[in-house]
């Protein structure tokens, strides 16, 4: 028997931060959870991802991923570790790029916790990782892709379509239509509407209630083109002998960053000096956008697709191996490097940044939204001196934020988009930013739009209906 409690929906995560976003909707005795994040940055944060699941995993009907960054579908694998056996409905772009994103994951937690036994960081003896490779690779049997504009059913009481967002490839809303009658719409991460490479957000529409995201809900981006401020950081360090290195998330950021670069150098404006992708899940990523682009995918801009043009940059090097990431970090000579990952909380960047940090003709671009808590954060307020690897390394390279690479909208953007609901909403709930963001971007929709807009604290549970 259906049961007779009202519909709801429970802030799980992405309240008053931007990570670990996980939104549960419940319906008729049904459940379905959209989006499973990890929770990144602060310590407190981190150790969310350890805490046990609000709700018994195996009683998730599905699972909604509305894109494939770690704070939205990167708790997937633990959550079929411990029960979940349901489907997980994504674009299938998602479910590519999820295939690339998890299992790096996995890897990187493996590397931790190993690290963390050898030096004895650790208070767990022994410490263990949040999930594993072999369990990122098995949470991908899950994985169902559905089209954009698919309309597609959970379990007798919910009903799903997911639309373009222009984030990152595959990237997606998510709408949600309810017994009741009542509509919801998630933001996911919604892009910005010049983006280079994938086309602006699909509207709101229909929705009684909308969970939109305030990561740069605070602020406006500059409108200055960050091409032009990247050409100049090149040139200065290229000119004082020194090495850029770029802390690039893999999926998105480096494909933006190899745009421009590949315009600055068709107009004669990048010095010639080697570009260095070092990073195997930003070339895996790289690939799926190339041939995203190649075969026309609904969410690449249409002028562009067929464009095989698009990330040719001279001298560029993709390197995969280990010790070519050695070789890159010994080097003397000048180089662009963009290496994961793009807060500089792990992977190879935090090796080329130990080496070149300390000297004063290197310079540093910061080319995405820093976290609370991570090295990028520490780096964009000024630190002058990191620890990697159990020792302090001194920043003595030139710092330059260039926050006009980030994809995500800013106030203005999510305001814009909010504005395309066909009607008022019940309520607008304010997720995915850290407390100021997001408390700055609910006085706007209250203030500008006039509606009813509250930002939600973890564990908060709204009744879903009208009135």
């Amino acid at each position: 028997m259906a049961s007779r409690q009202p519909a709801s929906l429970t802030v799980l995560g992405g309240a008053r931060t931007v990570t670990g976003s996980r939104y549960l909707l419940e319906a008729r005795g049904r459940r379905v959870l959209v989006d499973c994040g990890i929770f990144q940055g602060l310590k407190e944060l981190r150790e969310r991802n350890w805490a046990p699941f609000p709700v018994d995993p195996s009683s998730l009907d599905a699972v909604v991923v509305t894109h494939a960054h770690l704070d939205h579908g990167g708790y997937l694998p633990r959550l079929v570790s411990l029960g979940f056996d349901g489907p997980v409905y994504c674009t299938a772009d998602t479910a590519a790029l999820m295939g690339v994103v998890l299992p790096d994951s996995g890897r990187l937690h493996e590397e931790g916790a190993e690290f963390s036994n050898r030096i004895g960081s650790s208070k767990h003896r022994p410490a263990l990782p949040l999930y594993t490779e072999h369990e990122a690779f098995a949470s991908l049997r899950c994985l169902e892709p559905v089209d954009f504009g698919e309309t597609f059913e959970i379990a007798d009481a919910f009903r799903f379509r997911l639309d373009v967002a222009g984030h990152i490839l595959g990237s997606a809303t998510a709408f949600c239509e309810l017994p009741n009658g009542i509509s919801v719409r998630f933001s996911g991460d919604l892009g910005r509407p010049n983006h280079p490479v994938l086309r602006e957000a699909d509207p709101v529409g229909e929705a009684d209630f909308i969970l939109v995201e305030s990561t740069y809900g605070d602020r406006s981006h500059n409108p200055e083109d960050p091409a032009e401020r990247l050409a100049a950081l090149v040139g200065r360090t290229v000119d004082r002998g020194g090495v850029l290195v770029i802390p690039a998330f893999a999926v998105d950021r480096t494909e933006v960053l190899l745009y421009h670069l590949a315009r600055l150098a068709q107009a004669g404006r990048l010095p010639r000096v080697p570009v260095f992708v070092d990073s195997p899940m930003a070339l895996a990523a790289l690939r799926l956008y190339r041939t995203a682009i190649a075969e026309g995918r609904a969410d690449i801009r249409p002028e562009l697709r067929g464009d095989g043009s698009l990330f040719e940059v001279p001298l560029l090097e993709e390197n995969e191996t280990p010790d070519g990431s050695k070789r890159i970090s010994r080097r003397t000579e000048s180089a662009i490097v963009i290496a994961g990952s793009g807060m500089a909380t792990g992977g190879r960047v935090t090796h080329h940044l130990e080496q070149f940090l300390p000297n004063s003709r290197n310079a540093v671009a910061l080319v995405g939204f820093q976290a609370a808590g991570t090295r990028g954060r520490s780096l964009l307020d000024g630190a002058d001196v990191l620890k990697m690897h159990g020792k302090y390394i001194p920043v003595r390279a030139e710092v330059c934020d260039l926050p006009g690479f980030s994809v995500h909208a800013d106030r203005n953007e999510l305001l814009t988009w909010l504005g395309t609901a066909e009607r008022a909403p019940e309520t607008v709930l304010v997720v995915h930013g850290e407390e100021s963001a997001a408390e700055s971007m609910r006085r706007a929709v209250t203030k500008e739009l006039g509606w009813t807009a509250v930002a939600p604290s973890v564990g908060e549970r709204f009744s879903l209906r009208r009135g």
